[in-house]
This record gives structure tokens, sequence and C-alpha cells, in this order.
């Protein structure tokens, strides 16, 4: 059953509060949504993904989105990477300097 996260969001679909722990449901809700915002198998920087739910969020402290990403394993990170926990990642997001967004290039392994 999906939960509407329509109370928790502004005119421009920004997230503009977090449940409270009684409210699991639409937690889990928002994280999904939240989750949707990144590409599956891309990485990328902790400043790139502050920036995506900062853009997306009008709460004071964004970073609370990112801890319960990443406590609710939703987003995964090791070595300064962060990547949705559905998709290893194989190619990497760089920020475009004339917009600030991140722009996904293909990495070549091997």
């Amino acid at each position: 059953m999906t939960k509407s996260i329509s109370d928790f969001q502004d005119d421009h679909g920004r997230i503009i509060a977090w449940p409270s722990k009684r409210r699991r449901v639409h937690q889990m809700a928002i994280l999904d949504y939240l989750t949707g915002l990144f590409e599956p198998g891309v990485s990328y920087n902790q400043g790139q993904v502050e920036r995506v739910l900062a853009d997306h969020s009008t709460l004071e402290d964004p970073s609370v989105l990112l801890t319960e990403l990443l406590d609710s394993e939703y987003l995964t990170t090791a070595d300064g990477a962060y990547w949705r926990a559905d998709g290893r990642p194989g190619v990497s997001a760089e920020t475009s300097e004339s917009s600030g967004t991140p722009e996904i290039s293909v990495s070549k392994s091997g």
C-alpha cells in the first residue's frame, strides 16, 4: 500500500517536513520518492547527494534525509561515493560547473 506524501510537500514537490516515527509508512514513502531522484547504477559524491536533497527539500537541515536514506538502506556509501542500494555503480555523476547539478558520465573500467 503506497502512502501519499503530499502532506509533506509544498506546491513545487519539495519535502517540507519529516514525519514522526509513528508515521513510518509515510517516512518510507518519502524515502522511495527521494531514491527516485538518483539514477540506478550511478555513483555520486557527498556534495552531489546533498545538493539533490537540498534542491528537493525545504528542511532547515536536509542532512536528516541523507541519514534516513542510508540508515534505511535506500542509499549505500563507501570510500566517499554514494549510490542507490538497488543498483551497483557502473557510472559516475559529474557536477556541471555551469548549473551545479550532477551529470552522468560512463566510467570505463577494465
